[in-house]
């Protein structure tokens, strides 16, 4: 076979496996959620050691570009992430986020597994490259390789038995310094809420040290939401003193 035919082969090798991956995350139903709220904690790191304490967080992810985080027990500390932009609100009011911090955020965004899959895979110039099966976390998973018309890339890893997502990296070039960073998360214990297994732990990595580690307590899909509940300066109405 030409060199051609079997990268075909190879492409379609890969759509398969993403394809069992998005069945096993539970099809249309996952590829269609509406919102997806998730309460838990967080863990942070510096070189490889955790911060002493875990903060509470509320999270909200509305496709594609909305994205809202809740800190603290009383939850008056916010951050918005729409489109391409950041705010925090406080009891001080809002402000914009620091630039390197919605950066760090809308990469991570633009590559997580939901892009690859809503917007990459759908796109007829993306590369696919299946390759093959290998150790993740001490499951067996099969790896493909997204590249986008961009050249950016995402590679996903899934569990060979289950299908389910294990691991998520890409790599970015820092803009000042210039070298290569390797962004890595890491999927486990997976439980199935309304039908959609979901990973109750996610583990994100920075060229191969645990910068946080997320424990999720709650997941609910397909919420209501204020008709307001994007609308920062509302958020910053009601934390005012």
């Amino acid at each position: 076979q030409t060199a051609d035919d079997a990268g075909a082969k190879n492409a379609e090798q890969a759509r398969v496996a993403l394809n069992a991956m998005v069945k096993a995350l539970g099809g249309d139903a996952w590829l269609n959620l509406k919102n997806q709220v998730r309460e838990g904690h967080i863990a942070a790191f510096f070189h490889g050691d955790p911060n002493p304490g875990t903060t509470k967080f509320w999270e909200f992810h509305e496709w594609p570009d909305h994205d809202r985080a809740e800190f603290t027990t009383h939850r008056d500390v916010l951050s918005f992430y729409i489109g391409r932009e950041g705010w925090e609100v406080t009891y001080r009011g809002k402000k914009a986020l620091p630039q390197d911090q919605v950066d760090d955020f809308l990469r991570r965004r633009d590559h997580s597994v939901e892009t690859a899959i809503k917007v990459w895979l759908k796109d007829p110039k993306t590369i696919l490259i299946y390759e093959g099966q290998r150790l993740s976390e001490r499951h067996m998973a099969e790896q493909v390789t997204l590249i986008s018309a961009q050249n950016e890339s995402i590679t996903i890893q899934m569990d060979v038995q289950t299908h389910l997502p294990l691991r998520r990296t890409f790599q970015w070039r820092d803009p000042l310094y210039k070298d290569k960073n390797l962004d890595a998360e890491e999927y486990a214990d997976y439980h199935t809420v309304d039908g959609l297994p979901t990973a109750f732990s996610i583990t994100r990595l920075k060229n191969d040290e645990m910068v946080r580690q997320t424990y999720i307590d709650k997941v609910s899909y397909n919420q209501t939401l204020a008709p307001d509940f994007w609308n920062v300066d509302a958020a910053a109405t009601r934390i005012k003193k």
